[in-house]
């Protein structure tokens, strides 16, 4: 069982809690980066730095995670090529991506996109915190119970 993260744009808080989970729970964690990074030092961690481009990180996310594992990010069209995979998919901020719901997803993540684009709107998503934290920690270990059960079979 491998759970995979876009590490460029991931929370070191959200890092730190699915290292925390893959040492209780014996998983692999793979840091997939388009520039260096600190491994943590972990025997469960791997760091892979991709070379640098546009997509470069999301197309070998795509490439090598396998239904049955998953993977940390918030981008949501890196999300949409998992989820049609069969890949699971989870937001720093404990926002699952889904069959159900990435249609959704996808139209708001556009509308934002222009909305910036033409200057209505600025800045980006609030600082990551308390609330955000815990939402991942409980979406993480629902996520990851069947996952990780179905491994075990």
């Amino acid at each position: 069982m491998r759970v995979w993260i876009d590490a460029d744009a991931c929370p070191k808080a959200a890092k730190d809690q699915v290292i925390k989970f893959a040492r209780k729970r014996r998983f692999e964690v793979v840091l997939v980066a388009g520039q260096s990074q600190v491994k943590p030092a972990f025997a469960c961690v791997r760091l892979i730095v991709v070379p640098s481009g546009p997509d470069a990180a999301d197309d070998y996310l795509v490439e090598h995670a396998e239904p049955g594992e998953l993977v940390i990010c918030s981008d949501v069209p890196l999300a949409d090529r998992l989820v049609k995979k069969g890949v699971a998919a989870l937001d720093p901020r404990g926002r699952e991506f889904d069959e159900r719901n990435m249609g959704e997803r996808l139209a708001v993540r556009n509308l934002f996109t222009d909305l910036r684009e033409q200057g209505q709107v600025g800045g980006g998503q609030a600082a990551y915190g308390d609330r955000d934290r815990q939402a991942f920690a409980n979406a993480l270990d629902r996520l990851l119970t069947p996952l990780l059960r179905a491994r075990s079979n």
